[in-house]
């Protein structure tokens, strides 16, 4: 009887745990120079970072169509896009869950919300989920603000869009304008690091792991 109650918590545990959020160790911190990426966007073509030759730097916003937090900032996410890629900070959207994981985060959904939404920017699929451990990210949305330097892609800001997940409203503060406005003005952002508010980022995957 012990025996069968043993492996009843097993099982519960293995079923819980399938499906499990991703527990990324490390990631890019402040200062670190961030890899390139190849990645398929809702269009069809493969898109990478080097392929905006013109750019300063990227606003990187892992988002997905699922979580209720994504999908509170996407007009937000539309509107950084259009205030600042012709600044030279455009947005580079990914999304980082497995569609085993997260039902409604396939290309083919994708594809639909993009198009429904009206996006502007690039919407990329991680596929294998070789990227966002990687850069670190653990929510849905979680942004990594990378200004061009010397060559290499340094990441200049990383956490929340703003300070108000659910309510455009009510926010009082904007991080990730106020991170490109300084860049853009030559100056070093006062805030560098806050707290990304949103959905775990979810995987079959116990440990993925970047190629």
């Amino acid at each position: 009887m012990k025996t069968i109650k043993t492996l009843l918590v097993v099982a519960v545990f293995v079923v819980a745990t399938a499906f499990t959020v991703s527990s990324t160790k490390g990631g890019y911190k402040v200062g670190d120079a961030a890899m390139d990426f190849k990645l398929e966007n809702v269009d069809g073509t493969m898109v990478s970072l080097a392929d905006f030759k013109d750019a300063k730097g990227f606003i990187v916003v892992f988002t997905c169509n699922t979580c209720p937090y994504s999908v509170a900032y996407e007009d937000r996410i539309i509107a950084l896009d259009k205030k600042y890629k012709s600044k030279g900070y455009p947005v580079i959207a990914i999304n980082p869950n497995d569609p085993a994981a997260a039902i409604g985060d396939d290309m083919k959904s994708m594809k639909l919300r993009a198009q429904e939404k009206g996006f502007t920017f690039p919407y990329l699929f991680d596929e294998g989920q070789t990227v966002y451990p990687v850069y670190g990210a653990t929510r849905t949305p979680h942004v990594y603000i990378l200004q061009k330097k010397g060559g290499k892609n340094i990441v200049e800001y990383i956490g929340a869009i703003d300070n108000n997940s659910r309510r455009p409203s009510e926010v009082t503060e904007r991080y990730a304008e106020d991170v490109i406005d300084a860049l853009l003005a030559g100056k070093k952002p006062s805030k560098t690091y806050t707290r990304a508010i949103g959905c775990t980022i979810k995987t079959t995957m116990k440990t993925p792991q970047p190629e």
